[in-house]
């Protein structure tokens, strides 16, 4: 029986024909980089010890790769690639902007530095159990959800990031470990599968999943579209990922449990994540639906913050006094988020970046004064600045810096924050950023004159000495927190610019339909 073929249909309308410029390719560069290291250690599983070798290179390279596209982007403005030759809206776009390229390269030089210290935290069954691989895959999600032009695509890097965590999380297989895991994997999927819900229906009200096109298109549609309900389920699930009040438990319960490596890339790099999706989609797709929930966002962040720094009050154990000291941070970002303008949007930022250093800074630290006094317990080691007076000097610098002190890098963000919320008349906002920077002055002073300044002795403490895998990353974050304090003004250049990209995304959406529109 004779079968009539139909003429296929004429698809030049909706490809690229021009090939990619060489600095488009540095879009998609860091995740292909990542996941191209990452697979190389797979392959290599036998000779653990070359291991990190390859990864640190892998990181630096990341670094580089990271500060070439960060270079282009303030040159030239955002950059686009878009996947299969397909034109946006349907192919799958990789936009770099201001934004996104100071987080992935912020992320970059944490997760390089983690490596670093990794030398004499990972011993040969952590490496033997797939640490490096799986660090690679980690900062592959990390990097794609900051590059990312596509909001599904946000979705899938968050479960690379998630699937790769559980396995950092869990290394080691200690009854500690797992019951941390537990905790953080429940709540995660939870806000995962709150996510995809939203992106269904984000889908059926837009009919494109494009961050650019969904810019393009909410003002036409927010007098016929729910779109404060579907801002609010974006927001919920990101405040999720993020620990904010009232789901923010899940974060001081597990971040305790891992090795301090793993405990410093979270507590520095995944947080930030669901920070940086609530600023994305907030304030670059849903401005008018911010505003409208803007309080109910400035109270979740001032709760965060109260609650996260007297949990802090409460601890007595290093990490644990971390994790509620990331979490009210994280209420400082929100409320950032909350005042909007150029000061609040780019405070947010700002306090973002400061944070992912300090407290990769602080578990290092932790981590370190855990190992000189054989315990978790702040008042075990006891007089450390006697014994170690340079690592007493750099944890100090740090307390300055994540309690917003000058002349340190936190001080800049608060600043920026309590002027953006004074400009709004938000006087009990400024009351709350000042009373939870002195609350988290507290929390530091309590920390440092229990395991630095009082007198004790400790004999395995005199013994150990400290190599420079151990305290260079420290020294590291530590001066960046310092110049960027006594020298703000390019950092500070560049974060009013991403905030006004964000506020005005035209130049966003122009790179990715550069002819005005989807065809």
């Amino acid at each position: 029986m004779a079968v009539s073929i139909s003429p296929s249909a004429d698809l030049s309308a909706a490809l690229v024909h021009a090939p990619p410029t060489a600095a488009a390719w540095l879009v998609i560069l860091p995740v292909a980089w990542c996941l191209a290291i990452g697979a190389l250690l797979v392959m290599l599983r036998r000779p653990i010890g070359s291991h990190p070798t390859i990864a640190i290179i892998g990181l630096a390279g990341l670094v580089l790769i990271d500060g070439l596209l960060l270079k282009t982007v303030v040159e030239n403005g955002p950059l686009t690639m878009v996947m299969g030759r397909w034109l946006p809206p349907f192919g799958i776009a990789f936009t770099a902007d201001l934004t996104g390229v100071l987080f992935a390269i912020t992320a970059a030089l944490v997760a390089f530095v983690a490596g670093v210290f990794s030398l004499t935290d990972i011993n040969d069954s952590g490496r033997r159990y797939g640490f490096y691989p799986l660090l690679m895959l980690l900062m592959a999600g990390v990097s794609g959800a900051f590059l990312t032009g596509d909001i599904f695509n946000l979705y899938v890097w968050f479960e690379v990031l998630l699937i790769s965590s559980f396995g950092l999380l869990v290394l080691g297989s200690e009854p500690e470990q797992i019951d941390g895991t537990v905790k953080y994997g429940f709540l995660n999927l939870v806000g995962t599968t709150l996510f995809l819900v939203a992106t269904g229906y984000l889908y059926a009200v837009f009919g494109t999943l494009n961050m650019a096109e969904i810019a393009r298109k909410a003002d036409m549609l927010r007098d016929s579209a729910p779109l404060v309900t579907l801002a609010g389920l974006f927001m919920l699930a990101f405040a999720m990922k993020a620990a904010a009040f009232p789901v923010n438990f899940w974060l001081p319960a597990s971040y305790h449990t891992p090795r301090v490596v793993v405990s410093a890339l979270f507590g520095g790099l995944l947080t930030k994540v669901g920070v940086y999706a609530l600023v994305r989609v907030m304030v670059m797709l849903f401005p008018v639906e911010r505003e409208e929930l803007s309080f109910v966002l400035a109270v979740a962040g001032a709760l965060t913050m109260i609650v996260g720094v007297l949990g802090a009050l409460a601890q007595t154990d290093f990490r644990r006094i971390l994790g509620y000291l990331i979490v009210s941070g994280i209420g400082a970002m929100l409320a950032g988020i909350a005042v909007g303008g150029p000061g609040g949007i780019g405070g947010a930022i700002f306090y973002a970046l400061h944070s992912m250093l300090v407290i990769t800074g602080l578990y290092f630290a932790s981590g370190i004064a855990m190992r000189l006094g054989a315990s978790a317990l702040i008042a075990t080691p006891a007089g450390l600045y006697r014994r170690h007076a340079g690592f007493a000097a750099l944890t100090l610098m740090l307390c300055f810096a994540v309690s917003g002190l000058p002349p340190f890098s936190g001080f800049w963000p608060k600043v920026m924050l309590v002027k953006a919320a004074l400009d709004i008349g938000a006087w009990w906002l400024v009351a709350v950023f000042l009373l939870a920077g002195l609350l988290t002055t507290i929390v530091t002073g309590r920390f440092f004159l229990l395991a630095f300044w009082r007198d004790g002795a400790q004999a395995a403490g005199e013994a150990v000495s400290l190599s420079p895998a151990t305290l260079g990353p420290l020294t590291v974050l530590t001066a960046l927190t310092l110049l960027i304090g006594l020298y703000p003004e390019p950092l500070l250049a560049m974060i009013q610019h991403a905030a006004a990209g964000l506020a005005e995304p035209s130049a966003y959406v122009n790179s990715v339909f550069p002819e005005g529109g989807p065809r």
